[in-house]
């Protein structure tokens, strides 16, 4: 079944293994693995066109492309998963990012550490991909939400300081220090999983004939799995618009230093820890869609603050624009972990490539928010227009969860029928 009752609950023997810390520990490491690596090296961009004697813009590729491809390795390598296995397509991937890591230490021009940053990305992305179908794996749909909160709220403490580790390393040993230590991690990585992580995914599950184009036409002719995944691109896609757009707004047109946009952005981080933490404490006794319900309007809420702040003339203070943003990461918490929960328990046979499929559409429109956002912030003398930017993304997403996604019993009776079709077609 596909819906709200979610799969037969694990065996008490397997369930005490999957609330193990261990568990934890793997699913923490293997999801941290590309955003770590993506960060770590941001405060080394101005070095790194300095040493290769290039404009900041064509090292900030290796940021870029590394986006890109933490998108595209989501779309392959989440069917892949659900074809081969978890462990397996885990452990390929983190190989191809510890060559990919070793690749970035020789390189010896700029394009050369770009193609290998986009390997490492490739490679790395497996863990944000296979992690959220490996929780679908172990847990019923109830706790889906909260586990993916659990392991997000951890692993963003080390995102959080991975650019501090970035700047120490530079400063100290220089920019290569920084991919010693992604090789590093990643063999680490490697090992833990090779150690710790079981195969999650049941033979049995798959359907005779199951492939990636049956499953993925299967999601997308689901109204449930689309405003789900509408839900979650369009909620990220507020941070990433806002994440474009605060520099330009807080150092262009408040006149403030990029240290005092970095103490001010941290903040928004530490309120999306925080939400996540919430959504841990608060999903045993709520639904999903409660939670993705109180998000949206918090969200709401927060958006409109923050247009109505601007247009009262609050848009020379950093403390309106981000106190107000706080509400909003807070809230976009709650949505991001629900609605992914959502999504990939659609059609739990097919989790790896539901995951895929939501992983690729959030980083590739995010990235076109993001260089949206930093033209609004860049163009225009004050943030209204980013404010209403916000609020109109924010509109969007209430409308996917309102409009396509069946309400209380709804989304399970148009699962049962979905998997009715399936076992007929199976038969004939």
């Amino acid at each position: 079944m596909h819906g709200q009752t979610g799969k037969t609950p694990p065996t008490a023997t397997h369930a005490d293994k999957l609330i193990s810390r261990s568990m934890l520990l793997v699913l923490v490491a293997m999801t941290g693995a590309a955003p770590v690596a993506m960060y770590i090296l941001v405060p080394a961009l101005p070095m790194l066109a300095r040493d290769f004697g290039r404009d900041i813009s064509i090292a900030q590729m290796t940021v870029s492309l590394f986006m890109v491809g933490i998108a595209f390795s989501q779309v392959v390598l989440g069917p892949l998963s659900d074809k081969l296995g978890r462990r397996p397509v885990m452990l390929g991937g983190l190989a191809l990012m510890m060559v990919a890591s070793v690749g970035c230490i020789f390189a010896e021009t700029l394009p050369q550490l770009i193609a290998a940053r986009f390997l490492q990305a490739l490679g790395g992305a497996c863990g944000m991909v296979i992690g959220r179908a490996i929780i679908r794996d172990l847990y019923p749909r109830e706790r889906v939400g909260s586990m993916i909160s659990l392991v997000v709220a951890v692993m963003m403490i080390a995102q959080m300081l991975s650019p501090l580790l970035g700047g120490v390393l530079e400063i100290s040993l220089g920019w290569r220090a920084i991919f010693y230590v992604l090789a590093l991690v990643s063999v680490l990585v490697t090992i833990l999983v090779a150690v710790a992580l079981p195969e999650t995914r049941r033979a049995a599950d798959r359907l005779p004939g199951a492939s990636f184009l049956s499953d993925a036409r299967s999601l997308t002719s689901s109204r449930a799995f689309v405003g789900y995944v509408l839900c979650q691109v369009l909620a990220s896609s507020i941070i990433f618009t806002f994440a474009g757009g605060g520099p330009y707004v807080v150092v262009m047109q408040m006149h403030r230093s990029s240290a005092e946009y970095g103490a001010w952005f941290a903040t928004s981080g530490l309120a999306y820890l925080i939400g996540n933490l919430g959504c841990v404490r608060f999903s045993p006794r709520h639904s999903l869609e409660r939670l993705i319900w109180f998000g949206l309007a918090l969200q709401l809420l927060g958006a409109t603050l923050n247009l109505v702040w601007g247009l009262l003339g609050y848009n020379q203070q950093p403390s309106w624009l981000f106190g107000t943003h706080m509400l909003i990461t807070f809230a976009t918490a709650f949505v991001l972990s629900n609605s992914a929960a959502g999504a990939i328990s659609v059609k739990p046979e097919a989790a790896g490539t539901a995951s895929g499929l939501m992983g690729f559409l959030q980083m590739g429109f995010g990235a076109l928010c993001s260089q949206f956002g930093a033209w609004l912030g860049g163009h225009f003398a004050t943030p209204v227009p980013l404010n209403i930017a916000l609020v109109v993304l924010s509109l969007a997403c209430a409308a996917a969860m309102f409009f396509l996604v069946p309400r209380d019993g709804a989304v399970a009776t148009e699962d049962l029928i979905e998997k009715a079709e399936e076992e007929e077609t199976g038969l004939l």
